[in-house]
């Protein structure tokens, strides 16, 4: 399964620009690991931030984890529908040995799929990562046009919600990755409009293997929903995926 390695690293840049940070992993001039790549700024809308359509219990936990940034043990990763410049595609398609099978008009109408519902409607939900503890949590909400059964979430939109989690997490650790297999058990079924929270840590790393774990719990924790794990694998400079 392909993940959205453009957004992915957009989203490393915008962490290791953060003033006060310390450098993430892959950053260090000279260590030998992936640079950081030279993304033009774009000004869009940060969408892992508290909207109209998010619920009373979504915000109730995102100000609880601001609360735990205040200290900077924790970090709010920011989110965007993602709109590429010609630098931006120029600098992947370096990376790739030029793999990416778009053209440049096409790349600048692409959107991360997770971002390209509107409000309320689709997948609300921001992520928090701990660097010391290897860890990554997404609190999420499903809209009404994500239903399976009737009344509850669809099965592929959670796992969605689990691999963008379990590859972020990988990718704070190593750097772009892409998802080479998940294990998805479900448990209960998620509540339509209901907002569950995505615990994962990273297990271990072996070379450019990372594996990851997570548990998708209620609100109050109570209830258990699913359990999942998953491999990644790093991203090789210069290495065609296609």
């Amino acid at each position: 399964m392909l993940r959205s390695c453009a957004a992915r690293l957009r989203t490393l840049r915008v962490l290791r620009r953060q003033p006060g940070d310390a450098r993430l992993p892959g950053s260090q001039p000279g260590s030998g690991k992936l640079r950081s790549f030279s993304f033009e700024d774009v000004t869009e809308k940060d969408q892992a931030l508290p909207k109209p359509s998010w619920s009373k219990d979504l915000r109730l936990l995102f100000d609880k984890f601001m609360k735990k940034c205040e200290d900077g043990s924790w970090k709010r990763l920011p989110s965007y529908k993602t709109s590429y410049t010609t630098s931006t595609i120029q600098d992947i398609r370096a990376f790739f040995s030029g793999s990416i099978p778009l053209k440049e008009e096409l790349m600048s109408q692409a959107r991360l799929f997770t971002r390209s519902f509107e409000d309320g409607l689709g997948f609300e939900y921001v992520m928090f990562y701990n660097d010391d503890e290897k860890r990554v949590v997404c609190i999420c909400q499903g809209g009404l046009y994500l239903q399976g059964p009737p009344g509850f979430l669809h099965g592929g939109a959670l796992a969605t919600l689990i691999d963008i989690t379990l590859g972020t997490n990988a990718m704070v650790a190593g750097g772009p990755v892409m998802t080479a297999n998940l294990d998805i058990s479900f448990k209960r079924p998620v509540p339509l409009c209901s907002v569950v929270v995505i615990n994962s840590q990273l297990d271990k790393v072996e070379g450019r293997k990372f594996f990851v774990s997570c548990n998708v719990r209620s609100v109050d924790e109570q209830t258990l929903h699913t359990e999942g794990t998953g491999l990644f694998i790093k991203l090789e400079p210069g290495k065609s995926l296609i």
